[in-house]
């Protein structure tokens, strides 16, 4: 029998940016399935279709209100292997985040392609549109994002970096911390309405080292810090008496130096991400 939830919540949550979102979709489309008794030529075919068409319905009704500049999308682990064949088609966190900038149809369209390897047949049929607006509504995706499509591989290194970055942050050591983070980083927090963060958008290497070592010592320095990935990006999760508090996800260049640090604290966020020991 398929796990509907686990086969379904990749399509949802790469529309959506939340995990909430995408279980409470998922299991909407579960119900009046099941419910109404349906008997589809191909029922996997019509769970996806219904699943992606009633995450753009979502996605537009939630895009009328304006999200702050600083929000970020709804984390979530990948490094379990036994999730990984669910978590698969999950995009990167960095991709994420780009991907507000398209309207959901154009959303649809880029994850489809992208992320499950359909063909323009396929997506027209399951979005319900020709097969040039396909390719045209993929083309205009292409040029808004501007970015590699394949989510970055696990990199020993990045644990290394990882690694180098906690030591540096606990020592106030700001000469190793300059090391590794480029000339050009950008700081994103969010803690949505219950959490006021120091700075919700930081940039430049000098700027944001200070800001991490204030953050750390004045907020962090008895949690627990545990490497991980999040959405396919190396990440650090803090714990503080059994519950995350903070994640980061970080944007590694080919430099393998640190382009880029996410970092939700917003609880709401939080709470599927498991804690740590």
């Amino acid at each position: 029998m398929i796990n509907y939830q686990q086969f379904l919540f990749p399509y949802a949550y790469n529309i959506l940016g939340s995990a909430e979102d995408a279980k409470d979709t998922v299991q909407e489309v579960v119900y009046k399935f099941v419910a109404g008794k349906f008997n589809p030529e191909n029922e996997k075919s019509y769970l996806i279709r219904s699943v992606i068409n009633e995450a753009i319905n979502l996605k537009k009704k939630k895009g009328r209100t304006q999200l702050p500049d600083n929000w970020l999308p709804e984390p979530v682990a990948t490094e379990r292997s036994d999730l990984g064949l669910e978590l698969n088609e999950l995009v990167s966190y960095s991709m994420l985040i780009l991907l507000e900038q398209l309207n959901p149809k154009e959303r649809a369209v880029f994850i489809l392609k992208e992320a499950f390897d359909y063909r323009h047949a396929d997506i027209a049929e399951v979005l319900g549109i020709g097969v040039e607006s396909s390719r045209k509504l993929l083309s205009r995706a292409h040029q808004q994002l501007n970015h590699p499509r394949k989510t970055p591989p696990k990199n020993k290194q990045h644990s290394e970096l990882l690694e180098s970055f906690v030591a540096a942050v606990r020592t106030k050591d700001l000469d190793r911390l300059h090391s590794l983070l480029s000339e050009n980083i950008a700081f994103t927090a969010d803690g949505g309405e219950k959490v006021n963060v120091v700075k919700k958008y930081c940039t430049g290497r000098n700027e944001v080292a200070e800001l991490l070592i204030l953050v750390y010592h004045r907020f962090q320095a008895k949690t627990n810090v545990r490497a991980t990935l999040i959405n396919h990006q190396p990440a650090l999760v803090y714990c503080y008496k059994n519950k995350i508090t903070t994640c980061q996800v970080f944007q590694i260049g080919s430099d393998h130096r640190i382009q880029g640090i996410s970092t939700v604290v917003d609880p709401d966020k939080l709470t599927h991400l498991e804690p740590h020991g």
